[in-house]
């Protein structure tokens, strides 16, 4: 069984303190026990579960929501001191309670008490079950206190922990920058003597392809010499005799220099034998010159 002792104040006696203990078996809705007493008198009365569901009906609300607001009313602590109000009869013994809703109020519930009569009795009960709540109060209390004690212990070994794993991670983390730095100046250190052969190389190369350039260009040159003094040596051979041929000469050079518009046919000549040498036609141009010797003799 629960009990619950709350401190009142009438609407009709404001002055005067009331105490209001509630008493229920499962819950507050299954029914409860209403005790009142101002310290001199008692009174007291029940309220069933049939009466809380025609309470309820007759505010058009849930059960469930008007046994919560039973629950904010009776029991202390549940909302502000201003929010319900109370009101006690005692020549008719009537208790009510209502909600105020800032200017408007509406009745909550009621119920019928009747006087006891040894209030004494009714009085130690209550200041009984005060001392109780007390001493049950001060167990919780004394049971908190320890396990914050315990937490609190707890909470100084993690961070005592915590700091080390901090410690020992700057540590690590440290110790890791160091290596880290030593590893890349390594790795730079490699990259330039990496940058410097590449360099040296490429150099290498360029002096390479330059020497191989050159011959090259030198050995066309004395092979263009060599084609020429050949084709020039080849006339040589191929002119007539000087001492046989003289006056003929003489009588061609004398009819040429006196017929007009006419060109000379050697350079043409000797350009036709250099090309008819290299494209292999030297029997050709063998065969030809004497046939024109012939034809210039039977002009002349």
């Amino acid at each position: 069984m629960e009990r619950k002792v709350s401190r009142i104040h009438f609407a009709s006696e404001p002055d005067i303190i009331h105490f209001l203990q509630v008493t229920w078996e499962k819950t507050l809705g299954s029914g409860f026990v209403i005790t009142l007493t101002d310290g001199h008198s008692a009174w007291t009365g029940t309220v069933c579960e049939s009466a809380i569901s025609q309470e309820a009906d007759d505010m058009a609300m849930e059960k469930e929501k008007y046994v919560d607001e039973l629950s904010k009313a009776l029991v202390s602590g549940a909302g502000p001191a201003d929010s319900y109000k109370f009101n006690f009869s005692k020549e008719s013994c009537h208790f009510s309670f209502e909600k105020i809703l800032k200017d408007v109020s509406f009745r909550l519930g009621s119920c019928k008490l009747e006087k006891v009569a040894s209030p004494a009795e009714v009085i130690r009960d209550l200041i009984c079950d005060c001392l109780d709540t007390i001493t049950e109060n001060q167990a919780k209390n004394e049971h908190l206190q320890k396990e914050n004690e315990r937490l609190l212990r707890d909470w100084n070994d993690v961070q005592g922990r915590f700091e080390n794993c901090v410690s020992a991670k700057e540590a690590v983390e440290n110790d890791l920058y160091k290596r880290f730095i030593l590893v890349l100046n390594e790795k730079k250190a490699k990259i330039r003597s990496l940058q410097k052969l590449l360099s040296e190389f490429q150099e290498l190369e360029k002096n390479i392809e330059h020497k191989r350039e050159t011959p090259t260009c030198s050995e066309m040159t004395a092979a263009r010499d060599s084609i020429y003094n050949a084709s020039t040596d080849e006339e040589g051979e191929n002119l007539p005799d000087p001492s046989g041929s003289a006056p003929a000469t003489l009588r061609r050079d004398d009819s040429i220099i006196s017929s007009p518009d006419v060109t000379d046919i050697a350079p043409s000549r000797k350009r036709r034998q250099q090309m008819q040498k290299h494209l292999g036609t030297e029997p050709k141009m063998a065969a030809q010159e004497p046939q024109l010797q012939e034809q210039e003799k039977t002009r002349w």
